[in-house]
C-alpha cells in the first residue's frame, strides 16, 4: 500500500480532513446534533412503553440488556368507491399530527371493508390467536373486534359504511383471517348483539 493513500477514493480522502475544516466541521456538528436528538427522542419513547413490551435478556458474558418490542406499524392504501385513496394505519404504534409516538397495549389489526348492494364484508388479520380468543360485538353501525390473551392483544372498532342487521351476521376464522359478513338493513334499532364465530 502506498503512503499517500492512493487506494482510497477521493471522497474518502476529503472526509479525513481535520475537524478544523469549516465545511466538514459543520457537517460533523450537524451529525452530532442529529444523534443527540435521536437519543433524546428514543429515551422519551422508552419511558412510555407499556411494561409488556420491555424484556430483559442475559448475554453470554453475564451482562443484562433490555429489549423493547415488538412494535408494529404499517398502513394500507386502497382506492375507495369515490375514486379517492383511503389510508388505514394498523399496529400498536400511533403517531398523531402533533405529539410523540405512543405505544398501545393492544395492536390494531389490519382491516378491510367491502360493500356490495346487499351486504358489508369485514376482513381482519389476527395472526397467532385461536378462534375462541376472539370477541366480536356489533351494532347497526359498527363492529368491535377484540382479543385479550397473555400473548396477543388486539382491538379495533370498525365503523361500517351502511347500517346492517347484526343478528343475521355470519363470520369465519381461518389461518389468522377473520371474515364477517353482515346483511345491509334499511332501518334497524338494535343496540348491539354478540356475534358467534363459525
Amino acid at each position: 500500500m502506498s503512503s499517500d493513500n492512493e487506494d482510497f477514493p477521493e471522497w474518502f480522502k476529503k472526509r479525513q480532513r481535520p475537524a478544523k475544516d469549516p465545511f466538514f466541521g459543520e457537517i460533523d456538528d450537524m451529525f452530532k446534533e442529529m444523534e443527540r436528538m435521536m437519543d433524546e427522542r428514543f429515551n422519551d419513547f422508552t419511558k412510555k412503553v407499556p411494561k409488556e413490551y420491555v424484556k430483559e435478556r442475559q448475554l453470554p458474558d453475564g451482562r443484562t440488556v433490555k429489549e423493547l418490542g415488538p412494535f408494529v406499524y404499517g398502513y394500507s392504501v386502497k382506492i375507495g368507491s369515490d375514486g379517492k385513496p383511503e389510508i388505514q394505519q394498523f399496529g400498536n404504534v400511533k403517531k398523531g399530527l402533533k405529539g410523540p409516538l405512543q405505544v398501545k397495549e393492544e395492536r390494531e389489526p389490519l382491516v378491510d371493508i367491502m360493500e356490495t348492494p346487499t351486504e358489508v364484508r369485514v376482513v381482519a388479520e389476527l395472526p397467532g390467536v385461536e378462534k375462541t380468543d376472539i370477541k366480536l360485538h356489533g351494532t347497526e353501525d359498527s363492529i368491535d373486534i377484540s382479543v385479550d390473551t397473555s400473548q396477543y392483544k388486539y382491538y379495533k372498532e370498525v365503523q361500517l359504511p351502511a347500517k346492517v342487521h347484526v343478528k343475521e351476521a355470519n363470520s369465519t376464522y381461518k389461518n389468522g383471517v377473520l371474515e364477517i359478513v353482515l346483511p345491509k338493513a334499511e332501518q334497524s334499532k338494535s343496540k348491539g348483539e354478540p356475534i358467534n364465530i363459525g
